[in-house]
């Protein structure tokens, strides 16, 4: 899918008049590196982002469990976690990961003491599993469900990332000559360093208790890639 460049706000800055020399990384065997810029030095920070296709749902889970003993309440926090686990697996779940659990122990003025216990459950599921997600491991006994993330095909991450770095320096790119142009400058931008800022952000939706309606996975916020970058150039 096409990328777009966005623009929140013009983040364009004069930090120098040339000439004048630029310190770039830290010093290595054989000395600095000095990036020297014989006209007038502009920064831009240009930004893009790209709208992708949801092949999956990543959805992360909550399991608890009270008893009057460690062992019980141990015991029956695994008896839930088979059946949360059973009913995962018929979904198809992927990459399923099963944290250790936790107890401590609670006690009310009128209450005898009780241990709790708790765990987290994390994987991936097809979107077509949303309504049997949300209405079958939901509903189960001490599960308490987390938002739900759309996730691309990670197969497309890295010509995403290509993309979203052309468009956002070319975003930069166009910034520098603007602002360029508004000082009565001529000639062309060199570039004289790239800092890329951003990286992908899934787009998310909270799970809510289900009515009439079924979930439609086509309602959950699409994943939107997102990058931004800081160009110096080099007016000449």
């Amino acid at each position: 899918m096409a990328c777009r460049s966005t623009v929140p706000g013009l983040l364009v800055g004069v930090l120098a008049a040339a000439p004048l020399a630029l310190a770039a990384a830290p010093a290595e065997a054989e000395g600095q590196i000095q990036l020297r810029c014989d006209g007038t030095l502009l920064a831009a920070r240009g930004s893009a982002e790209r709208k992708r296709s949801t092949e999956r749902l990543r959805v992360s889970l909550g399991l608890e469990a009270e008893a009057g003993s460690a062992d019980g309440v141990l015991g029956l926090l695994q008896e839930r976690l088979a059946a949360v686990r059973q009913q995962l697996l018929q979904l198809g779940v992927q990459e399923l990961e099963v944290g250790s659990p936790s107890t401590w122990q609670t006690s009310g003025p009128r209450l005898p003491a009780q241990v709790s216990a708790s765990l987290q459950l994390t994987g991936l599921v097809s979107p077509r599993s949303l309504q049997a997600l949300v209405r079958g491991v939901g509903s189960l006994p001490g599960v308490r469900l987390a938002p739900v993330s759309a996730a691309a095909d990670p197969a497309g991450d890295a010509a995403s990332r290509r993309s979203l770095l052309r468009a956002a320096y070319q975003d930069a790119l166009q910034q520098g000559l603007d602002l360029a142009g508004a000082m009565g400058l001529e000639g062309t931008l060199k570039p004289m360093e790239v800092l890329p800022e951003g990286g992908p952000r899934p787009g998310q939706r909270r799970v809510m208790a289900a009515e009439a309606a079924p979930f439609d996975p086509d309602e959950l916020a699409a994943p939107v890639d997102r990058l931004s970058l800081q160009v110096r150039f080099c007016a000449h």
